[in-house]
């Protein structure tokens, strides 16, 4: 996510046959940290995760944590935009604040020499940012063109329209980024009180990778967090992601549709989650392997690629798949989608699919750990899906212990092909929506 600047970018943390040593860190203060010490390159990386995010934003100010996100370094203390970013420049130091429904994401990069300067600078951007007006304006536009843009999207056309399906009257329905009608309604004040709910002490998570000591850290963490204050968050129902099955078209001028599908998935803290992962894989999972790619691309070429993937959130689950086909294929391609899921529902997969998943997905993953940045970001994503500190240790011994029978059992109980949604954005030939 963050990339250090010049020379640095090529170096990354060695990964030593996953050998990753995770030590939780509590400050003075009494806040928690997970580090893993790097020494080798003298540099830090530090994310931070406050959980809540958009979907404690109003109705009628949706966009407003996405906003103030993306002015968080447009000025802070005394440094207007323009002396924020020198001053970061000036350090070799690099920042990145993000937002989503489920959390604002807070990111840093910086050089041992400069840790304390770097620190500094990233207190300021969260204690003290300045909403300044032309600041205001400015991203404020970007945001716009940002939202015509993805009116005009046929991917975004369809992803926001099966959210809507998915989760009527729930935040996860809407997008995070508002609406030009919301957007432009966002004042100043708006902005300060959305910067007070989201970055808040008891649901910020920390995770720290680099050239940094425990004895180290504990000081930093008090001196950049420990003046946050203490705030509850505010109560955001939970959303079931249930959808009727049937397609729902929207008329959009090209010459092919896109499609994108779901149904309700499976959390992540559920039993049945890792069965359920390595099904994903072998329905609709990455590369040409998967049952959807083999029926609907290679045997019949009626697309260059489609997949799934479990949409894990924090207040519901989704499996979403996608792919695009000229208007005259895509009906086929709906059908075939949709036999195979039913077929794979009810006679299950092989033992030699799960083998060649579980290969996969296990050799694929200490692929992930591949530098401090990333590091640090999978610690904080830990953390907020209240992961034990030994689970990369014991991950891969998690999907090893699913049996054939699990995956089939969980396909049987989690497919279900009549509950399965196809939003059509395209001129598709040959369907009629509605209703299965």
């Amino acid at each position: 996510m963050i990339r250090l600047l010049c020379t640095l970018v090529a170096l990354v943390l060695p990964l030593k046959a996953l050998a990753i040593e995770i030590q939780e860190v509590t400050s003075p203060g009494g806040i928690k940290a997970w580090l893993v010490e790097e020494h080798s390159i003298p540099f830090t990386a530090i994310d931070l995760s406050f959980t809540g995010g958009a979907n404690q934003e109003a109705s009628d100010r949706r966009g407003v944590t996405n906003l103030m996100t993306g002015l968080l370094e447009e000025g802070a203390a005394d440094r207007d935009a323009r002396a924020f970013a020198e001053a970061a420049e000036s350090l070799a130091a690099r920042m990145s604040f993000d937002a989503s429904n489920d959390t604002v994401s807070v990111g840093m990069t910086f050089l041992t020499e400069n840790r304390d300067e770097s620190v500094a600078l990233l207190r300021d951007a969260l204690f003290e940012p300045r909403f300044d007006a032309p600041a205001v304006e400015r991203v404020r536009e970007q945001v716009l063109a940002g939202l015509a843009s993805d009116a005009r999207d046929p991917d975004e056309i369809a992803a926001r329209r099966l959210a809507a399906l998915s989760f009527p009257g729930h935040p996860y329905g809407t997008s995070m980024s508002g609406t030009p009608e919301t957007v432009a309604a966002i004042n100043i004040e708006d902005l300060r009180a959305a910067h007070a709910r989201a970055l808040t002490r008891d649901r910020v998570n920390v995770g720290v990778t680099g050239d940094i000591t425990a004895e180290e850290l504990g000081p930093l963490l008090d001196e950049l967090l420990g003046d946050l204050p203490l705030a509850s968050a505010p109560e955001v129902p939970e959303a079931d992601g249930a959808v009727d099955g049937g397609i729902t078209v929207v008329d959009f001028p090209s010459p092919q549709s896109v499609v994108m599908f779901g149904q309700k998935g499976v959390p992540f803290d559920d039993p049945d989650y890792f069965p359920a992962f390595i099904l994903n894989h072998i329905l609709g999972g990455s590369g040409f392997d998967s049952r959807l790619m083999g029926e609907v691309r290679e045997k019949r070429g009626l697309t260059y690629g489609i997949g799934t993937y479990l949409a894990s959130r924090d207040l519901a689950d989704q499996i979403i798949g996608q792919f695009s086909s000229s208007n005259d294929k895509t009906a086929a391609a709906i059908d075939i989608v949709r036999d195979e899921w039913a077929r794979i529902a009810a006679e299950g997969v092989t033992q030699e699919e799960l083998d060649a998943a579980k290969t996969y997905l296990t050799g694929a993953y200490p692929l992930r750990f591949d530098g401090n940045s990333r590091i640090a970001s999978i610690l904080v994503g830990m953390q907020d899906m209240d992961l034990p500190i030994d689970y990369i240790d014991g991950r891969n011994d998690k999907v090893n212990a699913v049996t054939l029978d699990d995956v089939n059992r969980v396909a049987a109980k989690l497919l279900t092909p009549d509950r399965l949604h196809f939003v059509v954005v395209g001129q598709p030939e040959g369907i009629e929506p509605g209703s299965f």
